[in-house]
């Protein structure tokens, strides 16, 4: 209650009267900023809460390495797989047209439909092709490792610069091309360059993709690519497609009456190690779906094995297949290279296959280009080649029987 004090001057209560309005109107302002924080406090909360409300995720059905959330006018994309064994998260803003840009920290802000685009893989050039914006590269380290016949027309035309022979090589000419958006891979060297890529200005984001190991989780990582370039449904419809093809195609092999499922020896020597595969791989996913068995089904891991000769050789003399046998041209140049392979069943019966039926026009095979997006091509081919009466029309497309 406001008390309001009649003292004539001079009074010796004046001094109280002056105390208790002063403090009377400190509280009141007091009371009043308290209120106004609050108030600024729950707004902020709210418009928090508000935000997160907003966010719809986009549906990633296989992929494990990133997500995506869909706000008002923009994407928020996170990977939290970039390398294997990453600690580090990286989340980008990537912006549609006429969009205000949200509070928050990210790591890169990609523009509305990125028209300059540099990327530093061969499996990242499938994604342009197949959302029909090839035409938005504008640079690409060694060029000739290029298999798309789309992409080799641009390059051939002068419309892509070659960046190097390694991944970021030239940095100064990456600056000079302005990109709106740079996809790098951990595999490489580009790493290094983030941080200074990100102080120049130049917005690049990790695609981690071979770090899935799912048969279609690779291949789901075009949703990566079509939420930073403005196409993320036409991405969707592409996948779907793609993981439509592999489905059907797995399903023939589980309904398959053939209880036959062959031994399937992988891999090649360098200085006495044979390098192959391991069990829980994408390559060795695919191959298990296609019938086959394994013969380093015990050798767990997603990575490459390091085994001896004579351990390979008492687990795989009788292989029924040799798949993937590194880019040989004929057994004869295979067995000269290391006679010890001329021991081997499935050498000695001619059923050797590598990866090596399509080449880019510079010598670039397409299977380590295409492969990763195209999961279901890979897995007919092993099909066609463990169980060929089961795709009885289908002909080989990323690998060739060697002498054939």
């Amino acid at each position: 209650m406001l008390k309001i004090f009649f003292l004539e001057k001079g009074s010796s209560h004046s001094y109280f009267a002056r105390m208790t309005f002063h403090r009377w109107t400190s509280n009141r302002l007091l009371f009043a900023m308290l209120g106004l924080l609050f108030l600024l406090l729950s707004s902020c909360a709210k418009t928090e809460e508000t935000t997160k409300i907003n966010l719809k995720e986009i549906e990633l059905k296989y992929a494990q390495g990133f997500e995506i959330q869909k706000g008002e006018g923009y994407f928020i994309i996170t990977v939290s797989q970039p390398w294997t064994g990453a600690e580090a998260r990286y989340i980008y803003l990537a912006l549609e047209a006429g969009a205000t840009t949200p509070n928050g920290e990210f790591d890169a802000v990609i523009k509305a439909n990125p028209e300059r685009i540099v990327l530093t893989s061969t499996t990242q050039i499938p994604h342009l092709d197949l959302l029909g914006i090839s035409d938005r590269l504008v640079g690409f380290p060694d060029t000739d490792l290029i298999s798309s016949e789309v992409t080799r027309k641009l390059v051939d035309g002068g419309k892509v610069k070659d960046l190097g022979s390694g991944p970021s090589a030239n940095t100064e000419l990456t600056l000079e091309l302005e990109p709106d958006l740079m996809v790098i891979s951990t595999l490489g060297e580009d790493l290094k360059f983030l941080e200074f890529l990100k102080t120049a200005g130049v917005p690049a984001v990790i695609n981690g993709e071979y770090v899935e190991q799912h048969p279609l989780g690779r291949a789901e990582w075009i949703k990566f690519t079509g939420a930073l370039t403005g196409k993320l449904d036409g991405a969707t419809a592409v996948f779907n497609r793609i993981e439509k093809e592999y489905l059907e195609a797995l399903e023939i092999v589980q309904n398959s009456s053939s209880q036959n499922s062959p031994e399937i020896l992988s891999g090649v020597m360098y200085k006495d190690i044979w390098y192959a595969p391991g069990s829980d791989s994408w390559g060795a996913q695919i191959l298990k779906n296609a019938g086959g068995s394994y013969i380093f089904e015990e050798q767990k891991g997603t990575g490459s094995l390091q085994l001896n000769y004579e351990y390979v050789l008492e687990n795989g003399i009788n292989a029924e297949f040799w798949i993937g046998s590194a880019d040989f041209e004929s057994l004869e140049s295979m067995g000269k290279m290391e006679p010890r392979y001329a021991v081997f069943e499935a050498f000695k019966t001619g059923n050797v296959y590598t990866y090596t039926q399509k080449k880019g026009a510079k010598g670039g095979l397409e299977y380590f280009e295409l492969g990763y997006m195209r999961p279901d091509l890979i897995l007919k081919d092993m099909i066609k080649i463990i169980h060929p009466e089961l795709l009885p029309e289908y002909e080989l497309y990323f690998y060739k029987k060697l002498n054939d």
